[in-house]
């Protein structure tokens, strides 16, 4: 057959390098609504629910059990299951309802009724939804700081630079898990040399990520997951009370804690139980509730290509965010896993968080480039960094970050590296050299920098873990080693621990250490003129991109 040049071009184009099925619900590759999903149904009794979308107490697996127990308003069932999923929709995109109004009946459904609502809202409606039922006022954003060698100078330096940037927060991992004290050490003190108040943790096996958190090397964590059925739940070596019982061994901590699902997952664990993938993730996030978590990472995640792959598959990725935010939680909405060789793709898959805007728009931008992203590559990454700045000043959107000056950043990074080549000799940790702490300071990534003994850097790790190494004894290196001003910023994370305030839902903090979250500075939009708008300073602040032209020079 001769071929059209045309189709020819057409079929090299990235966009066609992607994987794309049809619709399996036996498989469980349908995004919104699978023919298997269970119809919404309720049954109070002496206070306790005794069914559940078409489930009787007696055949209730244990999500079941828990979400009826734990994780909807038995009070308010009745009465909100008897409103029309299609007058609920209604509710959500109606700016004369407000968010507490929405709230409050959403309160009362079952995962079933959830899923009917978001099915009756198309994309420009769900990102409606989610401008008004995000739960803090300001939008923010979150970094993945990580790097090939799992050097703790360059995850300073990376750190540094993303606060400078705007992240509110700066989560690592590590390709050996063995140097998670150092580099959750590097990104503590990094991210307090860029911007005093940005909140850091170590995603790392959950044992070790709570006792750092408990040493006061981390602030939060986020790699509580959870799961739509009880088989995925099972092979995870968990159950919706385990989870409840970490979350609480973390938040008892003085810990802030995110859970983390996203459709897809069950799909590839191959126990989907012929439900659409949105029906499981509503599961997920009322267990998250019930779990007493306040917050959720969500949007597929590391999952995202089964979703990609199916029709809809990416408005159900906005319509799990929405979800998320209708229940109350803080919403990380993913965006932190490439998915597509197409640059179109990840770009408009990105906008739907980014336009109404979410409580992290990402739940890990690469602040690194992505060959040295150890979370598997994100959505976009450092490379990225002028295009999104473009964005927020082409829409006058806030997508959490800002233009930086590239002497500012050098300043920074070099700041962080030898602060943390201080406080090692402080402490007696792994040899930091002045060659290392140069070349780090002018690196785009992992290629640009000096190799690490790693024989030295593992032994530190382990001395640093058998010596009780604390945040207190990083604050005295610091102290001595005359970085006083870090040492303060460290030292009053470290009292954000005691009092306790930035486990509100979608807290962060400023610069000078004020909560701004959920609690105290809700979102109140209700409609144009209302809610938060970029306007002022922030705007001001958006407008300057370094490559523009200012008339007054010409």
């Amino acid at each position: 057959m001769r071929r059209s040049k045309r189709f020819e071009v057409l079929d090299q184009r990235p966009v066609n390098k992607d994987g794309y099925i049809n619709e399996w619900p036996e498989m469980g590759f349908v995004a919104m609504k699978s023919p298997y999903d269970p119809k919404p149904s309720v049954r109070v009794e002496n206070g306790q629910i005794v069914e559940l979308d078409g489930k009787k107490r007696e055949d209730f697996d244990f999500l079941d059990t828990f979400i009826a127990d734990y994780a909807i308003n038995i009070a308010r069932a009745e009465q909100s299951m008897k409103i029309s999923a299609l007058d609920i929709a209604k509710m959500i995109v109606d700016i004369h309802v407000s968010r507490k109004e929405v709230l409050e009946v959403i309160s009362g459904i079952t995962p079933a009724k959830m899923t009917e609502v978001i099915n009756e809202l198309n994309v420009v409606e769900l990102m409606m939804g989610m401008q008004k039922m995000r739960a803090r006022k300001k939008p923010g954003n979150q970094a993945h700081i990580t790097n090939l060698k799992d050097d703790p100078v360059q995850i300073a330096a990376d750190a540094a630079e993303g606060a400078l940037r705007g992240f509110a927060e700066e989560e690592t991992t590590m390709g050996v898990a063995r140097y998670a004290p150092l580099d959750a050490m590097g990104l503590l003190i990094g991210s307090q040399v860029g911007r005093p108040g940005v909140l850091t943790q170590c995603s790392s096996e959950e044992a070790t990520e709570l006792e750092l958190g408990i040493r006061g090397l981390t602030t939060y964590a986020e790699t509580l997951s959870v799961y739509g059925t009880e088989k995925v739940f099972i092979d995870g070596d968990d159950t919706p009370y385990s989870k409840a019982f970490l979350n609480s061994s973390y938040a008892s901590r003085g810990l802030k804690v995110r859970f983390t699902s996203g459709s897809g997952s069950e799909v590839l664990m191959g126990s989907s139980e012929m439900k659409s993938m949105l029906y499981l993730e509503c599961r997920c996030l009322y267990v998250t509730k019930g779990c007493g978590s306040q917050g959720i990472q969500n949007g597929s995640v590391s999952c995202i290509g089964i979703p990609g792959s199916v029709p809809a598959g990416i408005r159900e990725v906005l319509g799990e965010n929405l979800v998320a935010a209708l229940l109350g939680l803080e919403c990380a909405s993913s965006n932190d896993q490439s998915f597509s060789n197409s640059d179109m793709r990840r770009t408009a898959r990105t906008m739907l968080q980014f336009l109404p805007g979410t409580d992290f728009i990402f739940s890990g931008y690469a602040a690194e480039p992505n060959y040295d992203n150890m979370f598997a590559g994100s959505n976009f990454d450092a490379e990225d960094f002028d295009d999104y700045n473009v964005f927020q000043r082409d829409m006058q959107v806030d997508g959490g970050l800002r233009p930086v000056k590239e002497e500012d950043v050098i300043a920074v990074r070099n700041k962080a590296a030898k602060a943390v080549q201080a406080v090692f000799r402080q402490l007696g940790l792994a040899e930091v050299s002045d060659e290392q702490v140069d070349a780090i300071t002018y690196a785009h990534g992992s290629k640009d920098t000096l190799p690490r003994d790693v024989s030295a850097d593992l032994m530190s790790a382990e001395d640093v873990m058998k010596r009780g190494i604390t945040g207190i004894d990083v604050v005295k290196a610091l102290a001595d080693s005359g970085f006083t001003d870090v040492a303060e910023s460290v030292l009053s994370m470290l009292k954000q621990r005691v009092i306790g305030d930035y486990m509100q839902t979608a807290a962060i903090l400023d610069s000078d250490f004020h909560v701004m979250s959920g609690v105290n500075t809700p979102n109140d939009y209700m409609g144009p003129g209302t809610g938060y708008r970029v306007e002022g300073k922030r705007w001001e602040e958006i407008k300057r991109i370094p490559h523009r032209i200012n008339p007054m020079d010409i």
